[in-house]
């Protein structure tokens, strides 16, 4: 089966990597051409963007609660304490949070959008589309990528709040800390400059995660096994490409600033 998720040589990686980046040009060609799917569009938005607001509320709790956890007994011994909160603020906007939110994303979002649409293609409902006059591109893919692209940097904003707040908690355990002054911390080591690549690069998470789910949910094989392949090469890429698109964004920040 893993043979079969990732290419087996360097040439394979290029073909798959054409293979995205084509789906990907097509996608901006087709994007701005009649028929809009409105409701399609928020359908979209409910089930990427409600139905995800529960997994990824708990894993932004977790997130902030053993960050803090962690750093309490790290810092105590020094007398840097204080510290803590801007420690937090730093570590959950610029880095973990967006990562992790976009790697929990890319397992939920991704392989459901690459096991929905490779059901669609084996059955050949994608076919019976395209015999009917009805554009399945236009109706499947753009939908869903641009609904990915703008609710994942969303998800991404509540979970480093939802992380922010597991920190407040988790350092209230040790000290008593109110939480005006918490967060007046939090914000004061963060600076405006500093946050725009972290808000940029989720923009990038979102549209990769959608784009490579429903690229491979698209070029699915006949046959039941290929839904599960669809889903499963989703959930590697898009996470494999959201780690790329963190380098890429940290080092372009660092030339930058």
């Amino acid at each position: 089966m893993l043979n079969e998720i990732l290419p087996k040589s360097f040439k394979g990686v290029l073909l798959e990597t054409w293979g995205i980046v084509n789906f990907s040009i097509r996608f901006f060609k087709e994007a701005f051409k009649p028929p809009y799917n409105l409701n399609e569009i928020l359908k979209q938005f409910f089930k990427i963007g409600y139905k995800s607001l529960s997994l990824v509320g708990i894993t932004g709790f977790i997130i902030g609660f053993v960050l803090a956890l962690q750093a309490i007994p790290t810092l105590q011994p020094f007398g840097a304490t204080s510290l803590i909160p801007s420690m937090i603020g730093l570590g959950i906007i610029l880095e973990i949070g967006p990562v992790i939110t976009g790697l929990i994303c890319a397992g939920k979002i991704g392989s459901s959008i690459g096991a929905e649409i490779g059901s669609m293609k084996v059955t050949e409902q994608i076919d019976a589309m395209e015999v009917s006059a009805c554009n399945p591109f236009n109706y499947l893919v753009i939908t869903r990528v641009i609904a990915t692209s703008l609710m994942i940097p969303l998800l991404i904003i509540y979970a480093d709040t939802i992380a922010l707040i597991g920190g407040y908690i988790a350092l209230n355990v040790v000290s008593d800390v109110s939480l005006g002054l918490y967060f007046r911390e939090v914000f004061d080591a963060l600076k405006f400059s500093g946050i725009i690549g972290p808000v940029v690069k989720t923009f990038f998470f979102g549209f990769t995660i959608g784009i490579v789910g429903c690229y491979k949910g698209y070029i699915a094989d006949k046959g039941t096994e290929s839904v599960g392949i669809a889903a499963n090469s989703s959930v590697v890429i898009s996470s494999l490409m959201v780690i790329i698109w963190d380098m890429i964004a940290v080092q372009i920040t660092n030339i930058i600033l």
